[in-house]
Protein backbone atom coordinates (compact mmCIF):
# COMPACT_ATOMS: atom_id res chain seq x y z
CA UNK A 1 0.00 0.00 0.00
CA UNK A 2 0.91 3.03 -0.81
CA UNK A 3 1.91 5.78 1.93
CA UNK A 4 2.38 9.28 2.43
CA UNK A 5 5.03 11.09 4.97
CA UNK A 6 4.19 14.11 6.59
CA UNK A 7 6.71 16.17 8.87
CA UNK A 8 5.42 19.64 11.33
CA UNK A 9 7.25 21.39 14.06
CA UNK A 10 4.65 22.77 16.85
CA UNK A 11 5.60 24.40 19.96
CA UNK A 12 4.89 23.25 23.34
CA UNK A 13 4.20 25.46 26.42
CA UNK A 14 6.85 26.23 27.34
CA UNK A 15 7.71 27.48 23.81
CA UNK A 16 10.43 24.64 22.66
CA UNK A 17 9.73 23.61 18.93
CA UNK A 18 8.80 20.48 18.54
CA UNK A 19 9.63 17.99 15.05
CA UNK A 20 6.22 15.77 14.65
CA UNK A 21 5.74 13.51 11.45
CA UNK A 22 3.44 11.19 10.34
CA UNK A 23 2.49 8.27 8.04
CA UNK A 24 -0.59 7.87 6.05
CA UNK A 25 -2.40 5.65 3.32
CA UNK A 26 -1.75 7.23 0.64
CA UNK A 27 -4.92 6.50 -0.88
CA UNK A 28 -7.43 5.39 2.07
CA UNK A 29 -9.00 6.87 5.10
CA UNK A 30 -7.24 4.86 8.42
CA UNK A 31 -8.79 2.05 9.98
CA UNK A 32 -7.25 3.52 13.37
CA UNK A 33 -4.66 5.84 14.81
CA UNK A 34 -1.16 5.37 16.31
CA UNK A 35 0.36 7.58 18.18
CA UNK A 36 4.38 6.57 18.68
CA UNK A 37 6.37 7.10 22.20
CA UNK A 38 9.55 6.70 21.18
CA UNK A 39 12.40 5.15 23.23
CA UNK A 40 15.49 7.36 25.40
CA UNK A 41 18.00 8.59 23.12
CA UNK A 42 15.68 7.77 19.97
CA UNK A 43 14.26 9.82 17.62
CA UNK A 44 10.70 8.93 14.98
CA UNK A 45 11.98 10.21 11.63
CA UNK A 46 14.83 7.81 11.50
CA UNK A 47 14.97 4.81 13.89
CA UNK A 48 11.52 4.44 13.81
CA UNK A 49 10.45 5.15 10.51
CA UNK A 50 9.98 1.26 9.79
CA UNK A 51 7.24 1.12 12.43
CA UNK A 52 5.68 4.27 10.70
CA UNK A 53 5.80 2.62 7.10
CA UNK A 54 5.26 -0.85 7.87
CA UNK A 55 1.68 0.19 10.00
CA UNK A 56 0.64 2.77 7.67
CA UNK A 57 1.18 0.31 4.81
CA UNK A 58 -1.32 -1.74 7.63
CA UNK A 59 -4.25 0.92 6.76
CA UNK A 60 -3.04 2.92 10.00
CA UNK A 61 -2.84 6.69 10.43
CA UNK A 62 0.82 6.76 12.50
CA UNK A 63 1.72 10.07 14.24
CA UNK A 64 5.06 10.53 16.05
CA UNK A 65 6.52 13.11 18.13
CA UNK A 66 10.99 13.63 19.36
CA UNK A 67 10.65 14.65 22.70
CA UNK A 68 12.02 17.85 23.48
CA UNK A 69 16.12 17.48 23.46
CA UNK A 70 15.53 14.47 21.30
CA UNK A 71 15.91 13.91 17.54
CA UNK A 72 15.10 17.00 15.76
CA UNK A 73 13.06 18.53 18.51
CA UNK A 74 15.41 21.65 20.36
CA UNK A 75 16.29 21.49 24.09
CA UNK A 76 19.93 19.98 25.38
CA UNK A 77 20.24 16.71 23.93
CA UNK A 78 18.66 13.91 25.94
CA UNK A 79 17.99 16.18 28.99
CA UNK A 80 14.80 15.53 30.74
CA UNK A 81 14.31 17.64 33.24
CA UNK A 82 10.49 16.42 34.51
CA UNK A 83 9.10 13.36 33.13
CA UNK A 84 5.77 14.85 33.50
CA UNK A 85 6.78 17.69 30.94
CA UNK A 86 7.53 15.32 28.70
CA UNK A 87 4.14 13.18 29.20
CA UNK A 88 2.11 16.77 29.14
CA UNK A 89 3.69 17.04 25.45
CA UNK A 90 2.79 14.36 24.00
CA UNK A 91 -0.55 14.51 25.53
CA UNK A 92 -1.20 17.82 23.89
CA UNK A 93 -0.21 16.87 20.37
CA UNK A 94 -1.46 13.47 20.32
CA UNK A 95 -5.08 14.88 21.33
CA UNK A 96 -4.62 17.48 18.62
CA UNK A 97 -4.73 15.05 16.03
CA UNK A 98 -7.58 13.27 17.31
CA UNK A 99 -9.61 16.49 17.75
CA UNK A 100 -9.64 18.93 20.58
CA UNK A 101 -13.13 18.61 21.50
CA UNK A 102 -13.33 15.12 22.99
CA UNK A 103 -11.23 17.08 26.21
CA UNK A 104 -13.99 19.60 26.52
CA UNK A 105 -17.48 17.27 25.78
CA UNK A 106 -17.60 16.38 29.67
CA UNK A 107 -17.43 19.82 30.91
CA UNK A 108 -20.44 21.11 28.71
CA UNK A 109 -22.82 17.49 29.80
CA UNK A 110 -21.66 17.82 33.68
CA UNK A 111 -22.91 21.66 33.84
CA UNK A 112 -26.08 21.31 31.68
CA UNK A 113 -27.54 17.93 32.31
CA UNK A 114 -28.03 15.44 35.07
CA UNK A 115 -24.96 13.64 35.43
CA UNK A 116 -26.31 11.07 37.74
CA UNK A 117 -28.68 10.03 35.14
CA UNK A 118 -25.91 9.35 32.61
CA UNK A 119 -23.90 7.10 35.42
CA UNK A 120 -27.17 5.13 36.02
CA UNK A 121 -28.19 4.64 32.45
CA UNK A 122 -31.26 5.96 33.36
CA UNK A 123 -31.29 9.36 30.77
CA UNK A 124 -34.21 10.18 29.05
CA UNK A 125 -34.50 10.75 24.75
CA UNK A 126 -35.10 14.51 25.67
CA UNK A 127 -31.65 14.66 27.73
CA UNK A 128 -30.01 12.25 25.27
CA UNK A 129 -31.20 15.50 22.38
CA UNK A 130 -30.59 17.60 24.46
CA UNK A 131 -27.08 16.41 24.93
CA UNK A 132 -26.94 16.19 21.10
CA UNK A 133 -27.74 19.62 20.45
CA UNK A 134 -25.29 20.60 22.88
CA UNK A 135 -22.47 18.70 21.58
CA UNK A 136 -23.38 20.14 17.45
CA UNK A 137 -22.88 23.40 19.34
CA UNK A 138 -19.39 22.76 20.21
CA UNK A 139 -18.61 21.94 17.17
CA UNK A 140 -19.43 24.75 15.71
CA UNK A 141 -17.90 26.79 18.11
CA UNK A 142 -14.37 24.67 17.81
CA UNK A 143 -14.17 24.17 14.47
CA UNK A 144 -13.57 28.31 14.67
CA UNK A 145 -11.79 28.87 17.32
CA UNK A 146 -9.50 25.66 17.66
CA UNK A 147 -8.87 25.04 13.66
CA UNK A 148 -5.52 26.71 13.11
CA UNK A 149 -4.28 24.77 15.87
CA UNK A 150 -4.79 21.49 14.58
CA UNK A 151 -2.12 19.65 12.81
CA UNK A 152 -2.58 20.29 8.84
CA UNK A 153 -2.32 16.77 8.48
CA UNK A 154 -5.29 15.63 10.96
CA UNK A 155 -9.07 16.14 9.80
CA UNK A 156 -10.97 16.69 12.47
CA UNK A 157 -14.25 15.40 11.43
CA UNK A 158 -12.71 12.06 10.00
CA UNK A 159 -10.49 11.10 12.87
CA UNK A 160 -12.40 11.99 15.41
CA UNK A 161 -14.72 8.52 14.99
CA UNK A 162 -11.51 6.42 14.63
CA UNK A 163 -10.29 4.00 17.40
CA UNK A 164 -6.80 6.43 19.11
CA UNK A 165 -4.02 3.40 20.30
CA UNK A 166 -0.85 4.76 22.26
CA UNK A 167 2.35 2.25 20.65
CA UNK A 168 5.75 2.91 22.75
CA UNK A 169 9.30 1.24 23.15
CA UNK A 170 11.28 1.05 26.23
CA UNK A 171 11.34 4.33 27.76
CA UNK A 172 8.41 4.81 25.32
CA UNK A 173 6.34 2.54 27.18
CA UNK A 174 6.44 3.94 30.43
CA UNK A 175 5.05 7.22 28.76
CA UNK A 176 2.34 5.25 27.09
CA UNK A 177 1.05 4.27 30.64
CA UNK A 178 1.58 7.60 32.01
CA UNK A 179 -0.56 9.23 29.05
CA UNK A 180 -3.12 6.43 29.75
CA UNK A 181 -3.38 6.76 33.49
CA UNK A 182 -3.53 10.57 33.23
CA UNK A 183 -6.63 9.91 31.26
CA UNK A 184 -8.27 6.79 31.46
CA UNK A 185 -10.89 6.74 29.27
CA UNK A 186 -9.37 8.42 26.19
CA UNK A 187 -7.22 5.53 24.85
CA UNK A 188 -8.61 2.90 22.83
CA UNK A 189 -5.36 0.36 23.79
CA UNK A 190 -2.06 -0.03 23.77
CA UNK A 191 1.09 -1.62 22.09
CA UNK A 192 4.22 -1.83 24.88
CA UNK A 193 7.43 -3.02 23.15
CA UNK A 194 10.07 -3.96 26.32
CA UNK A 195 8.22 -1.19 27.89
CA UNK A 196 10.20 0.32 30.95
CA UNK A 197 8.42 -0.59 33.91
CA UNK A 198 11.53 -1.58 35.71
CA UNK A 199 15.09 -0.56 34.48
CA UNK A 200 17.64 -4.09 34.38
CA UNK A 201 19.79 -4.40 37.65
CA UNK A 202 22.48 -5.20 34.52
CA UNK A 203 22.82 -1.62 33.17
CA UNK A 204 21.81 0.30 36.47
CA UNK A 205 24.70 1.73 38.40
CA UNK A 206 25.22 0.27 41.53
CA UNK A 207 22.98 1.78 44.17
CA UNK A 208 26.32 3.69 46.08
CA UNK A 209 26.77 5.34 43.32
CA UNK A 210 22.86 6.02 42.45
CA UNK A 211 22.77 7.42 46.15
CA UNK A 212 25.88 9.60 45.43
CA UNK A 213 23.97 10.78 42.81
CA UNK A 214 21.18 11.92 44.24
CA UNK A 215 22.84 14.46 46.41
CA UNK A 216 24.11 16.35 43.59
CA UNK A 217 21.28 16.58 41.11
CA UNK A 218 20.11 19.52 41.56
CA UNK A 219 24.23 21.24 41.75
CA UNK A 220 24.80 19.54 38.18
CA UNK A 221 21.91 18.41 36.70
CA UNK A 222 22.90 18.29 32.94
CA UNK A 223 26.53 16.59 33.91
CA UNK A 224 27.16 13.17 31.79
CA UNK A 225 28.57 11.38 34.37
CA UNK A 226 26.14 8.43 34.88
CA UNK A 227 28.38 5.22 34.65
CA UNK A 228 25.97 2.94 32.32
CA UNK A 229 27.44 0.27 29.97
CA UNK A 230 26.68 0.78 26.58
CA UNK A 231 23.23 -0.12 26.14
CA UNK A 232 23.15 -0.13 22.09
CA UNK A 233 25.65 -2.71 22.14
CA UNK A 234 23.15 -4.56 24.71
CA UNK A 235 19.91 -3.50 22.63
CA UNK A 236 20.52 -4.46 19.25
CA UNK A 237 21.44 -8.43 18.20
CA UNK A 238 22.10 -8.03 14.16
CA UNK A 239 25.49 -6.59 14.02
CA UNK A 240 24.56 -4.72 10.57
CA UNK A 241 21.55 -2.71 12.04
CA UNK A 242 23.69 -2.28 15.73
CA UNK A 243 25.75 -0.11 13.06
CA UNK A 244 22.99 1.88 11.27
CA UNK A 245 22.08 3.03 14.71
CA UNK A 246 25.48 4.05 15.30
CA UNK A 247 25.52 5.72 12.63
CA UNK A 248 22.34 7.81 13.08
CA UNK A 249 23.28 11.32 14.02
CA UNK A 250 19.72 12.03 15.63
CA UNK A 251 20.29 9.28 18.31
CA UNK A 252 21.94 10.27 21.14
CA UNK A 253 25.23 8.21 22.02
CA UNK A 254 26.81 9.94 25.13
CA UNK A 255 26.90 8.90 29.09
CA UNK A 256 23.14 9.60 30.55
CA UNK A 257 22.69 12.99 32.00
CA UNK A 258 22.63 12.75 35.55
CA UNK A 259 18.94 14.42 36.25
CA UNK A 260 17.54 12.23 33.48
CA UNK A 261 19.09 9.10 34.69
CA UNK A 262 17.30 9.73 38.04
CA UNK A 263 14.28 11.26 36.29
CA UNK A 264 13.93 7.57 34.27
CA UNK A 265 14.77 5.64 37.49
CA UNK A 266 12.00 7.49 39.54
CA UNK A 267 9.73 6.85 36.69
CA UNK A 268 10.40 3.01 36.07
CA UNK A 269 9.69 2.52 39.60
CA UNK A 270 6.41 4.41 39.89
CA UNK A 271 5.25 2.66 36.85
CA UNK A 272 6.35 -0.85 38.70
CA UNK A 273 4.30 0.21 41.47
CA UNK A 274 1.42 1.49 39.62
CA UNK A 275 0.59 -1.77 37.10
CA UNK A 276 -2.77 -1.76 39.02
CA UNK A 277 -4.01 0.99 37.53
CA UNK A 278 -3.41 -0.03 34.12
CA UNK A 279 -7.25 -0.30 32.73
CA UNK A 280 -6.85 -0.11 28.91
CA UNK A 281 -6.21 -3.00 26.22
CA UNK A 282 -2.95 -3.89 25.90
CA UNK A 283 -0.59 -6.22 24.13
CA UNK A 284 3.00 -6.47 26.07
CA UNK A 285 5.89 -8.09 23.73
CA UNK A 286 9.30 -9.00 25.29
CA UNK A 287 12.59 -10.29 24.24
CA UNK A 288 13.12 -12.93 27.12
CA UNK A 289 16.75 -12.61 26.29
CA UNK A 290 16.90 -8.76 26.84
CA UNK A 291 18.99 -7.18 29.55
CA UNK A 292 18.14 -3.72 29.36
CA UNK A 293 14.81 -3.49 30.53
CA UNK A 294 13.51 -6.29 32.80
CA UNK A 295 10.66 -8.93 30.98
CA UNK A 296 9.68 -10.18 34.32
CA UNK A 297 8.09 -6.67 35.26
CA UNK A 298 6.00 -7.28 31.91
CA UNK A 299 4.81 -10.69 32.88
CA UNK A 300 3.85 -8.54 36.34
CA UNK A 301 1.82 -6.01 34.41
CA UNK A 302 -0.10 -8.64 32.54
CA UNK A 303 -0.62 -10.46 35.83
CA UNK A 304 -1.16 -7.08 37.13
CA UNK A 305 -3.25 -5.01 35.52
CA UNK A 306 -6.84 -4.10 35.82
CA UNK A 307 -7.70 -4.48 32.20
CA UNK A 308 -10.50 -6.69 31.26
CA UNK A 309 -8.70 -7.20 27.35
CA UNK A 310 -4.90 -8.07 27.84
CA UNK A 311 -2.34 -10.14 26.11
CA UNK A 312 1.52 -10.32 26.44
CA UNK A 313 4.11 -12.36 24.08
CA UNK A 314 8.04 -13.24 25.21
CA UNK A 315 9.78 -14.20 22.12
CA UNK A 316 12.75 -16.34 22.82
CA UNK A 317 15.99 -15.71 22.08
CA UNK A 318 15.17 -11.86 21.32
CA UNK A 319 17.06 -9.13 22.81
CA UNK A 320 15.32 -5.50 23.54
CA UNK A 321 15.48 -3.88 20.23
CA UNK A 322 12.68 -5.74 18.65
CA UNK A 323 11.82 -4.13 16.41
CA UNK A 324 15.22 -2.35 15.03
CA UNK A 325 17.45 -4.60 16.11
CA UNK A 326 16.50 -8.28 15.18
CA UNK A 327 16.92 -10.13 12.19
CA UNK A 328 14.53 -9.31 9.23
CA UNK A 329 12.40 -12.87 9.38
CA UNK A 330 12.13 -11.95 13.74
CA UNK A 331 11.25 -8.05 12.75
CA UNK A 332 8.64 -9.51 10.39
CA UNK A 333 6.93 -11.84 12.55
CA UNK A 334 6.84 -8.71 15.68
CA UNK A 335 4.40 -6.62 13.41
CA UNK A 336 2.78 -9.20 12.14
CA UNK A 337 1.56 -10.02 15.71
CA UNK A 338 1.29 -6.08 16.03
CA UNK A 339 -0.66 -5.67 13.09
CA UNK A 340 -3.11 -8.51 14.26
CA UNK A 341 -3.90 -7.00 17.40
CA UNK A 342 -4.83 -4.07 16.10
CA UNK A 343 -7.12 -5.13 13.60
CA UNK A 344 -8.80 -6.82 16.13
CA UNK A 345 -9.80 -4.13 18.04
CA UNK A 346 -9.98 -1.44 15.20
CA UNK A 347 -13.91 -0.26 15.11
CA UNK A 348 -15.54 3.32 14.34
CA UNK A 349 -16.52 5.42 17.37
CA UNK A 350 -19.85 7.43 17.41
CA UNK A 351 -20.32 10.47 20.17
CA UNK A 352 -22.40 8.05 22.08
CA UNK A 353 -20.01 5.25 22.28
CA UNK A 354 -17.27 7.75 23.57
CA UNK A 355 -20.02 9.16 26.31
CA UNK A 356 -20.56 5.52 27.29
CA UNK A 357 -17.15 5.01 27.56
CA UNK A 358 -16.42 7.64 29.54
CA UNK A 359 -19.50 7.07 31.82
CA UNK A 360 -18.18 4.38 33.22
CA UNK A 361 -14.99 5.99 34.83
CA UNK A 362 -16.59 8.80 37.12
CA UNK A 363 -13.44 9.95 38.16
CA UNK A 364 -13.14 11.98 34.76
CA UNK A 365 -15.98 14.09 35.51
CA UNK A 366 -15.27 15.03 39.19
CA UNK A 367 -11.79 15.55 39.19
CA UNK A 368 -11.19 16.47 35.57
CA UNK A 369 -8.31 14.80 33.05
CA UNK A 370 -5.89 15.40 35.73
CA UNK A 371 -7.01 13.40 37.56
CA UNK A 372 -8.71 9.67 37.54
CA UNK A 373 -6.75 6.89 37.63
CA UNK A 374 -3.06 8.85 37.87
CA UNK A 375 -2.74 11.83 38.76
CA UNK A 376 0.88 12.20 37.89
CA UNK A 377 1.46 15.61 39.62
CA UNK A 378 -0.34 14.76 42.73
CA UNK A 379 1.38 10.94 42.54
CA UNK A 380 4.59 12.41 42.28
CA UNK A 381 4.13 15.13 44.49
CA UNK A 382 3.58 12.20 47.75
CA UNK A 383 6.51 10.14 46.01
CA UNK A 384 6.17 6.73 44.49
CA UNK A 385 5.57 4.36 47.50
CA UNK A 386 8.24 3.26 49.69
CA UNK A 387 9.65 -0.30 49.49
CA UNK A 388 10.44 -2.16 52.23
CA UNK A 389 13.84 -3.16 52.39
CA UNK A 390 16.69 -3.06 50.12
CA UNK A 391 19.00 -0.41 48.73
CA UNK A 392 15.86 1.56 46.60
CA UNK A 393 14.00 1.92 50.03
CA UNK A 394 15.12 5.00 50.80
CA UNK A 395 15.73 6.15 47.11
CA UNK A 396 11.81 7.19 46.39
CA UNK A 397 12.06 8.97 49.54
CA UNK A 398 14.89 10.96 49.53
CA UNK A 399 14.51 11.90 45.88
CA UNK A 400 11.09 12.15 45.34
CA UNK A 401 10.98 15.97 46.01
CA UNK A 402 13.58 16.76 43.26
CA UNK A 403 11.26 15.16 40.67
CA UNK A 404 8.57 16.88 38.56
CA UNK A 405 7.22 14.13 37.46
Amino acid sequence: MEVEYHEEYVRNSRGVQLFTCGWLPAKTSPKALVFLCHGYAMECSGYMRECGMRLAAAGYGVFGMDYEGHGKSMGARCYIRSFRRLVDDCHRFFKSICGKQQNLYPFFITSLFNLSAYFTFSYTISVHYQARLCLSCMDACLTVTDAARIAKFADMEEYRSKSRFLYGESMGGAVALLLHMKDPTFWDGAILVAPMCKISEKVKPHPVVISLLTQVEDVIPRWKIVPTKDVIDAAFKDPAKREKIRKNKLIYQDKPRLKTALEMLRTSMYVEDSLSKVKLPFFVLHGDADTVTDPEVSRALYERAASADKAIKLYAGMWHGLTAGEPDHNVDAIFSDIVAWLNGRSRTWTVEDRLMKMMASPDRFIRGERGGAADVDGDAKRGPPRRRGGCFSGLAGRTHHHSEM
